[in-house]
């Protein structure tokens, strides 16, 4: 799964949604006190926010149960300039946090890209290394030529861009920008019929007790509006609400140090439900306030003490007058889990549904809050692939991040996030294999823009549609080339 760094284990997260688990891990006592900070004052507003929410859990996860998969919406690739058409997706992606662009790629340029990858696994002068250890089907390679053609390719970066005309800022001098889609560069999958080693229970990247500490999301004010008892009026596509946030203190697993407005895999092959697909929960608003505000409460009667129904009932929860350091499902370093046992009222079980059938060239795109998950096992006959590659924006921090990813793809070591190598097929990553793509394949993948993306050749300051955005760019740029731009601009004292 995207974010999820060489060093993961699949097996670390159970993919049984009903099955019961041990008690929340509690945490150190200040996670206690942060807790009582967060709602101080809003207790009442809290409280009454919190039994709105169940109510609406319940109607939505009724609703998600009767239409499954069909839930999802979809769109193609063709259409996606039609503003009726854009209209209908762009307000049902916005609700349900996760979405299918169908034949951004044309099948036989998927599965092209699928047999370029599979060659330069062959070529390699050592053995290709990855997860599960004893045969590789998450492998830590990053610049085959799939990998590249695809990330560069002009109708990926289409999509990419229209997919991330979802998010909007309420803020008009921050410095974010879809229009500039940049490349962070992961890895790809090649699930093999049977496979059981790649399922992944229900989680959510992007850090996990970070959530709720000040010096996490909370610099960005991301989730303010719902730990004051406002859930209704938080915005899961606001913009600046993203930047400056800390979503990695402890230097976890599964990180991600850019700004990903969407995760994202491109199928390179047909994945139907049952083969080994992607899972998600497609109640975005719904879920982020109830994993953000099911800390602060507890049941009066457990599960054991009657039925499910009013275990549930919002007349059995009350808000803890004395904040445990329970945070459920979330520890330091590791990913945000949710299960049946921890967030009875998502109900999981009803859920969790599958991403319908895709085919090679379909792109499948979910929130970075979104609750997601790979179903146990892949019981199609034939294998599940898929190139994961995130939508972007152009930020400070990305930028950031892409010089350092440059300076990876040039000399073939592992893309910043995945660490030094250690794991990949020698320490120098893929310097020594045959076939790794150079600058002049990007350009051939996307002429100017593909280029762009990877940092290989500056921005167009020209398109930029605003003052901010064309600040953004210099910025990028004398990041990116500082012995071209001059980085030392300053923006106007009323900006800062």
């Amino acid at each position: 799964m995207p974010g999820i760094t060489s060093d993961s284990d699949f097996s670390d997260t159970s993919t049984e949604f009903s099955a019961s688990s041990s008690d929340p891990l509690p945490l150190p006592d200040r996670f206690a006190k942060l807790k009582r900070k967060l709602i101080a004052g809003n207790e009442a507003a809290v409280a009454d926010s919190f039994y709105r929410l169940l109510r609406q859990l319940r109607k939505e996860a009724d609703r998600i149960a009767a239409v499954g998969s069909d839930i999802i919406p979809t769109i193609d690739f063709l259409d996606i300039h039609d503003p009726d058409c854009e209209a209908a997706f762009s307000k049902q992606l916005r609700k349900r946090g996760v979405a299918i662009i169908r034949r951004v790629v044309p099948p036989n340029v998927a599965e092209a890209w699928k047999e370029e990858t599979q060659e330069y696994i062959d070529q390699s002068p050592y053995h290709a290394k990855g997860f599960p250890p004893e045969d590789p089907q998450m492998y830590d390679l990053y610049w085959s030529p799939g990998q590249v053609r695809a990330r560069a390719d002009s109708r990926m970066l289409e999509a990419q861009r229209f997919a991330m005309r979802a998010w909007s800022s309420r803020r008009d001098d921050a410095l974010v920008s879809s229009n500039y889609p940049v490349v962070y560069a992961d890895r790809f999958r090649i699930r093999k019929p049977g496979d059981t080693s790649m399922g992944i229970g229900p989680h959510i990247d992007g850090g996990s007790v970070e959530r709720w500490e000040p010096d996490g999301y909370g610099r960005g004010g991301t989730y303010r509006k719902i730990f004051e008892g406002r859930w209704e009026e938080h915005d899961p596509w606001d913009s600046s609400a993203r930047l400056g946030v800390t979503s990695d203190l402890y230097n976890g697993a599964g990180t991600c140090s850019m700004f990903r407005m969407f995760q994202g895999w491109l199928a390179l092959s047909p994945i139907a439900p049952g083969g080994g697909t992607l899972l998600v929960c497609p109640m975005l608003q719904l879920t982020t306030a109830y994993l953000l505000l099911r800390p602060f409460f507890s049941p009066r009667v457990g599960p054991d003490g009657g039925s499910e129904a009013d275990f549930l009932h919002e007349s059995n929860w009350r808000l803890d007058t004395r904040p445990s350091s329970v945070v459920h499902g979330a520890v330091p370093g590791h990913i945000q889990e949710l299960s049946a046992a921890l967030h009875p009222h998502l109900q999981l079980g009803r859920t969790m549904v599958a991403v319908p059938r895709v085919g090679p060239g379909d792109y499948v795109v979910w929130h970075p809050d979104a609750v997601h998950a790979a179903e146990a096992v892949n019981a199609a006959p034939g294998d599940s692939s898929v190139l994961y590659v995130p939508a972007c924006p152009l930020t400070q921090t990305n930028a950031l991040y892409l010089a350092s990813q440059r300076r990876a793809f040039l000399l073939g070591l592992p893309a910043p996030d995945f660490g030094d190598g250690s794991r990949s097929a020698i320490r120098g990553g893929e310097s020594e294999h045959l076939g790794r793509p150079g600058v002049q394949d990007v350009n051939d993948a996307g002429g100017e823009e593909g280029l762009c993306s990877m940092g290989l050749l500056a921005f167009n300051e020209g398109r930029a549609a605003s003052r901010v955005e064309r600040e953004l760019v210099r910025l990028a740029n004398g990041i990116l080339f500082p012995d071209r731009f001059d980085m030392c601009y300053k923006r106007p004292a009323k900006d800062l």
